[in-house]
């Protein structure tokens, strides 16, 4: 059995699901490319906590967190079920490496979780476990996190970091707006790094690029990113899909670690 690759994917705006978006077709093939795992670990931007904190619920709810969206988004459920050994792996890799994780058995799945899943497995099937960003922490840290948990690509778990590489709400256009500069260079410069597997420049983020700060005025969409990359690190990581939405928000993907089946 090949070693899963771990992936970042973009989530977009909530109602990525009712769209015609290019990266909604792009990950609406991507589950054949992977394949079926055995479970799926999943890192979104729309959770942080004071340390690293797992889902624990046996069915985690379908958390609509966001308003003003059609009704026909708020229907929406993605019912996978959670794995307990997962839990337990994660509990071991993190704990191992000194860092101290909580579990909260009310927490649901957050529309980072479930809007690009849905997508990709549709049919929630695969136990799915949901971890915590660290509020307040670091690119470095996050990486880190990812690096104790690489482990868990040989038990055929799927590392998933789910945000975007660049998120500025304030600079958002109607959909189909031409990228601005600063978005598409910021997004270029995490392409070339990733290509060329150059981890000291990605975990200066956010002082560096000069672009960093407005991709990202708070940094919690960019930091799923860097638990995928040091799940996957040293090995160079590939581009798997490029778009822009509404403007300014990149639905650029990438895998680290290994490479996928080329798109049907």
């Amino acid at each position: 059995m090949a070693r899963l690759p771990s992936l970042f994917l973009p989530h977009g705006a909530p109602d990525l699901l009712l769209t015609n978006h290019v990266s909604k077709d792009f990950l609406g093939t991507l589950g054949s490319r992977i394949g079926r795992p055995a479970a799926i670990l999943i890192v979104s931007a729309h959770w942080e906590a004071a340390q690293p904190t797992l889902t624990t619920a046996e069915a985690p709810e379908t958390v609509h967190d966001f308003f003003g969206f059609p009704d026909a988004l708020y229907r929406i459920r993605y019912p996978a079920r959670t794995a307990s050994d997962l839990v337990d792996w994660v509990d071991g890799l993190l704990t191992g490496q000194g860092i101290e994780v909580r579990k909260d058995s009310s927490r649901g799945f957050d529309h980072g979780t479930w809007v690009p899943l849905s997508l990709v497995y549709p049919e929630a099937d695969i136990p799915v476990v949901q971890l915590s960003l660290v509020r307040g922490g670091t690119a470095r840290q996050h990486f880190e996190i990812g690096r104790a948990l690489a482990p868990l690509r040989d038990r055929d778990v799927l590392i998933v970091g789910s945000g975007s590489v660049t998120h500025n709400l304030r600079e958002l256009g109607p959909e189909g707006t031409k990228p601005p500069a600063w978005a598409t260079a910021f997004d270029d410069w995490v392409s070339l790094a990733v290509e060329c597997a150059d981890w000291d420049s990605l975990l200066r983020f956010p002082d560096d690029p000069k672009t960093g700060r407005r991709a990202h005025p708070t940094p919690e969409h960019f930091l799923p990113f860097y638990v995928a990359a040091g799940a996957g690190a040293p090995e160079r990581g590939t581009k798997l899909h490029r778009s822009f939405s509404h403007g300014s928000i990149s639905m650029s993907a990438y895998a680290f670690g290994g490479a996928l089946a080329a798109a049907a």
